[in-house]
């Protein structure tokens, strides 16, 4: 029964049906809030029930300060959940097909009308929010959960506004932009924020970022703003934000500052190599050669303001007599499937194809390790040479070892720069200065000569883009295609595992699990299983890329018939815990302080006399069987990135009871909770350095015994091969109600299947 505390219950009337809604401006305070804030505040008086969401809930957010550190805990309800399938990708639609921007659903007493919102497990799920739908990325953990009934748990959030003025200059891509802002975020610090995007220019710049590749809740735009385009005064001077990036029109400076020139000439390590190529002739490769150039994204690659710029480039490349270097691979996976119907509508398909841009599918295939091998030549040289070559790809992750395991250098541009170094072959080029090849006529050609101008580009869109491709290409988009359409279904509610599959396989999260939990023990006798630097991404921690055949999880689908061509990604896997456990910590560019001198998933094994070296996996299996507790020890950033729930299912399945790092990324934190792992973040100036910690000790962790709540601090006590001990206070990194109730069962899963049984109370009180 819900109830309506602050009186905002009305109706609205649109063509002759009444719909419910809650009028904000029956709120004294909400006129003054953030946009985003203002979803929220609708979506806590919607749903007030008096238990799970209470009138001091919405109190506490119409309350809402700027510039004040949030400690209230409220309880969200997103409109929908959208899950994503083991490939990775949410849907190959375009996201705002499935945004509906107001939900409208039959209630008890009618209709009902409200913002749409959700929560996603992909990180492209909230570009939606570019429609103001009010949405972030969450692991997976949170999502079961949530599409269980579980409200989300979340203190109420600052939120950072940034202004928009101006338009593009020439040269300049939507791409371009997202990247400069992005990288803005990171370092202003939006970890747990909203970001709201304002100013005139709202409406003429397209901005998408995916929350959390900058650790952000959301970022999105107003209703009225980004919608209607209904720009008025109001929001060019000030914006109710904790801390607005702002400048201000009519000052001398309101403008983007000129980009910084590098006129300084490199030594770059040069090591030419003559590899004699399949298709005839020889190349000559060195380092810093662009071995793929990649058009992919499920995100980057929707846009038709960018992506018809490739397009009318690679047409003047092809024209001009240009090809790409022998030694790239070059693929087209664009975000959506009208990107190539327009491409056919505008006649560009030929040139691109010209190029080898040629279609391999639709969606996030090279930013998630799906490149396939190099051109065989090549890649036997980078192996037999030790080249340092690198990718270029229009996605939005670049993390070490993911795109490609011989590619130790990954670029992310905009599809225009991708084709524009497919033609140059290599990061050497000044793409402003030097020439990109040679034309027909002997003569050089430049990126200038190619480039399409805005103009171009919109007269392309304006003719061939048309609502009728969109219409076409969606009418049947839930129909599926005869591979589709052709699988046998079970019958049944409840799914049929399949023991023999190396895909989908019944995990291990409930077993042992009672009906009361077990209480809280301290940590006795761990050791570490991991010693990490900074900026350890959950990419590293679970990777998302190809197997290696003589990794433990290649080794585990080779010995279950999987052939090597077979093997396919962490990420197209992760339904099989089997091999997701195999592939924890097996980044091929981790390095893990405690086996020194090696990269990869490697570590040490104190459950073997001597200590040796061996795989991450298999020490993990040894200290299991002696019923061993593990920790984790890392730096700054710990887990950020993607590929989030199985970093710390990973983790969890693994045997690590605690991690104690710098400081954390949110989701990452969160996920360890939600798999009952322990984070701890050491107090200010302390390290595992300034500690003196090795990584041969064994470490106790006190002060979880015996408590309902863990307190603000554990106490640990590490103990070295003589006997030597060394204590220190780490931080309890547990920030709401929900999350100690979630640390008291073990973890979400449990606690949610126990509040489905009935043996948890529904209501949680204020810590």
């Amino acid at each position: 029964m819900t109830s309506d505390s602050f009186g905002t219950r009305d109706q609205l009337v649109v063509d002759g049906t009444a719909y419910q809604i809650h009028r904000l401006d029956r709120i004294k305070t909400a006129h003054r809030l953030p946009y985003s804030l203002n979803v929220l505040l609708e979506n806590l008086l919607r749903n007030e029930d008096g238990r799970l969401v209470t009138a001091e809930q919405i109190q506490s957010l119409a309350n809402w300060r700027p510039q004040a550190m949030q400690q209230r805990q409220i309880q969200f309800t997103p409109a929908r959940v959208l899950m994503q399938d083991f490939t990775g990708a949410p849907c190959v639609v375009d996201l705002e097909y499935l945004a509906r921007v107001v939900f409208a659903r039959e209630g008890p007493d009618g209709m009902l009308a409200y913002p749409d919102t959700l929560i996603g497990t992909d990180s492209h799920t909230p570009m939606v929010n570019g429609l103001v739908v009010l949405g972030w990325g969450v692991g997976g953990i949170e999502a079961e959960a949530a599409m269980l009934g579980e409200p989300m748990s979340m203190l109420i959030p600052q939120v950072l506004g940034i202004k928009l003025s101006g338009e593009f200059p020439p040269g300049a891509t939507a791409t371009d932009l997202v990247l400069t802002v992005a990288e803005l975020l990171r370092r202003t610090g939006v970890v747990g924020k909203f970001v709201d995007f304002y100013g005139p220019g709202v409406a003429r710049i397209p901005v998408r970022i995916a929350p959390d590749a900058v650790g952000a809740l959301l970022q999105g735009r107003p209703y009225e703003r980004a919608v209607l385009s209904d720009l008025d005064e109001a929001i060019d001077e000030s914006f109710p934000a904790s801390d607005p990036v702002s400048i201000v029109r009519g000052h001398a400076n309101d403008a983007p500052h000129a980009p910084g020139h590098c006129d300084i000439a490199h030594d770059w390590p040069h090591a030419p190599v003559e590899v004699a190529m399949a298709s005839g002739g020889s190349a000559r490769l060195d380092n810093g050669h662009v071995v793929i150039a990649a058009m992919t994204s499920c995100t980057n690659t929707s846009n038709p303001s960018v992506m018809i710029g490739p397009g009318l480039l690679a047409k003047r490349a092809v024209e001009k007599g240009l090809t790409r270097r022998p030694w790239v691979k070059t693929s087209l996976a664009p975000g959506s499937r009208v990107v190539t119907d327009y491409y056919d509508r505008a006649g560009l398909t030929p040139y691109l194809d010209k190029l080898s841009f040629n279609l391999v599918g639709y969606g996030g295939a090279t930013c998630i390790g799906n490149s396939g091998p190099l051109i065989p030549e090549v890649a036997a040289a980078v192996a037999e040479h030790d080249l340092n070559v690198c990718s270029v790809l229009s996605g939005n992750r670049n993390f070490e070892g993911r795109i490609h395991p011989q590619t130790q250098m990954n670029f992310l541009a905009s599809p225009l720069l991708v084709v524009a170094y497919a033609l140059a072959g290599t990061m050497h080029t000044n793409l402003l200065k030097d020439p990109l090849g040679t034309s027909s006529d002997g003569k050089p050609v430049y990126l200038r000569d190619l480039w399409p101008s805005a103009r171009e580009i919109q007269d392309v869109i304006d003719r061939c883009v048309q609502a009728d491709i969109f219409a076409k290409g969606y009418a049947n988009v839930f129909a599926g295609d005869d591979n589709w359409r052709s699988l046998q279904v079970p019958e049944g509610n409840a799914f049929k595992w399949d023991a023999d599959s190396t895909y989908v396989r019944q995990p291990p999260y409930f077993d042992g699990v009672g009906r009361e939990p077990a209480p809280l023990t301290d940590i006795n006798g761990a050791r570490m299983l991991a010693r990490l630097g900074d900026s350890v991404t959950t990419d590293h921690i679970s990777p998302a890329g190809a197997i290696k055949l003589d990794s433990p999880a290649g080794k585990y689908l080779s010995e279950h018939g999987v052939a090597r061509k077979d093997f396919n990604s962490y990420g197209s896997r992760r339904g099989n815990h089997e091999v997701m456990i195999r592939g924890t910590f097996a980044n091929i560019r981790l390095r893990n302080q405690l086996a020194p001198g090696t990269e990869g998933g490697f570590t040490r094994d104190f459950s073997r006399d001597d200590a040796p070296v061996t795989t991450i996996y298999d020490a993990s299996v040894n200290y299991v069987l002696a019923g061993t507790p593990l920790v984790i020890l890392a730096g700054k950033e710990y887990g950020s990135g993607s590929s989030r729930d199985w970093a710390a299912k990973g983790t969890a399945l693994l045997g690590v009871r605690a991690v104690i790092a710098e400081s954390y990324e949110r989701i990452h934190r969160s996920n360890l909770i939600g798999m009952g792992v322990l984070p701890l973040q050491f107090a200010a100036g302390q390290t595992a350095d300034s500690l003196g910690l090795s990584g041969e000790e064994s470490f106790d962790i006190a002060g979880l015994a015996g408590v309902e709540t863990p307190a603000r601090s554990a106490h640990v006590r590490v103990t070295n091969p003589r006997g030597q001990a060394r204590e220190f206070d780490p931080h309890v990194r547990i920030g709401t109600p929900t999350e100690v109730a979630y640390c008291r069962h073990g973890g979400i899963l449990p606690y949610v299947l126990r509040q489905l049984l009935g043996d948890v109370p529904v209501a949680l009180t204020q810590a």
